[in-house]
């Protein structure tokens, strides 16, 4: 029984030295986002970038009870999208909005999945319904003004939104025009 006793506190000291140290693995993360989001650096350093994802991932699956493992799924997601890989950030965006919708950034996860849907796969039905989607479920949200000016943009071309843009500009120009002509009639 002795011997019993004195082996349980070895094994949980073996046990826990051998794992990954939560505090460690944090400071390894916060110092390569700050190499690679440093205001020195000029490009995206995909090498940095790919092994910054693959703590942050370690972390998650280590630590997925953990409070940092949220910020990490978010991160993950969006460094995902800003390099590219569309299949991933998708992944990620989802993970967040199962794992905790109510929190403030499921919105942002809503709007970066119609992104992406629109961006990376060019994919315009399925943007479509993300950013409708979005808006029905967050009008009020600080990006409902931009889900909808996407909607409204979906599958135009640059040139075709700078035409748009100064037909309208021009249509004002004359309502305006219009306007001051009826006032300066009604006051002689």
């Amino acid at each position: 029984m002795k011997a019993k006793t004195m082996l349980l506190p070895l094994f949980l000291f073996v046990l826990i030295s051998c794992g990954p140290s939560r505090t460690k693995e944090v400071d390894r993360i916060h110092a390569l986002e700050s190499r690679l989001f440093s205001t020195n650096a000029t490009s995206m350093d995909k090498e940095a970038a790919d092994s910054l994802l693959s703590l942050y991932s370690a972390f998650i699956k280590t630590f997925p009870a953990d409070s940092m493992a949220q910020k990490y799924i978010f991160k993950a997601g969006s460094l995902y999208m800003n390099s590219g890989n569309g299949k991933k950030a998708l992944e990620m965006f989802d993970l967040y909005r199962a794992s905790y919708p109510n929190d403030p950034k499921s919105a942002m996860c809503l709007f970066f999945t119609a992104y992406v849907y629109e961006n990376l796969f060019q994919n315009l039905d399925k943007a479509q319904e993300m950013y409708i989607l979005f808006i029905e479920k967050y009008p009020r949200n600080d990006f409902a003004d931009d889900a909808q000016m996407a909607l409204n943009n979906l599958g135009k071309s640059p040139d075709q939104m700078v035409r748009e843009f100064e037909q309208r500009k021009k249509a004002d120009s004359v309502r305006v025009a219009d306007s001051l002509k009826k006032a300066g009639k009604k006051k002689k």
